[in-house]
């Protein structure tokens, strides 16, 4: 987790204007209707209305690029200032504002990137570096901070705590079928997390 966490994304060169904007809208746009595979910096390109070059300059490969535009859709970067106080406030505010699990993407696109994870190096690499590890950077601390709040007992296992939520939403998104709501997310943390935060310190 922490190795994640401390990976960092290497720094490139933005487009000007609204144009990075304009191409990552368009990059979502050719992921939903050709699959992460047959989208190509060419498709981009054209849908975007923008040269080929104007992309390289900004993205090596089109590995980079779709973890952008997905991270952008998702809201990225995320919020790294969350604390409300509590567990449950942290947990909330981040699963359910902007950039949470219930932030628009179709499922559709998620689940050919998860697929294509698989076998695609180059894109396992950016996926880590530009979506996972600000992630999990921001969900160590709201976990740390409810540590040291006295929130967790001693005895939870804080790290498998952590990944207990997302976890659950995958579940429901990508084995079920079903798209995340507020009201999933409350039932976890309320009725799984919490209970389970307080270990043998639960009544």
């Amino acid at each position: 987790m922490n190795d994640v966490a401390d990976a960092g994304p290497r720094l490139r060169p933005r487009v000007e204007g609204g144009r990075e904007e304009e191409i990552l809208d368009a990059t979502v746009e050719v992921l939903a209707e050709l699959g992460y595979d047959r989208l190509t910096m060419d498709a981009v390109a054209t849908a975007a209305k923008a040269s080929k070059a104007t992309l390289y300059r900004r993205w090596t490969t089109k590995a980079e690029l779709v973890v952008d535009a997905i991270s952008r859709a998702k809201g990225c970067p995320v919020p790294n200032d969350i604390d409300t106080g509590s567990l449950r406030g942290d947990l909330i505010s981040m699963s359910c504002g902007e950039g949470g699990f219930t932030s628009e993407m179709p499922l559709s696109v998620m689940a050919g990137l998860l697929t294509a994870l698989h076998r695609d190096e180059d894109l396992q690499k950016a996926f880590k570096q530009n979506f996972l590890a600000p992630r999990v950077a921001v969900t160590t601390r709201v976990y740390e901070r409810a540590v040291r709040r006295g929130e967790i007992g001693a005895d939870v296992d804080v790290e498998l705590l952590s990944q207990t939520l997302p976890a659950l939403v995958v579940h429901h998104a990508f084995v079920l079928g079903i798209e995340p709501t507020d009201d999933l997310i409350l039932r976890v943390i309320d009725h799984v997390i919490l209970p389970a935060a307080r270990g043998s310190q639960a009544s």
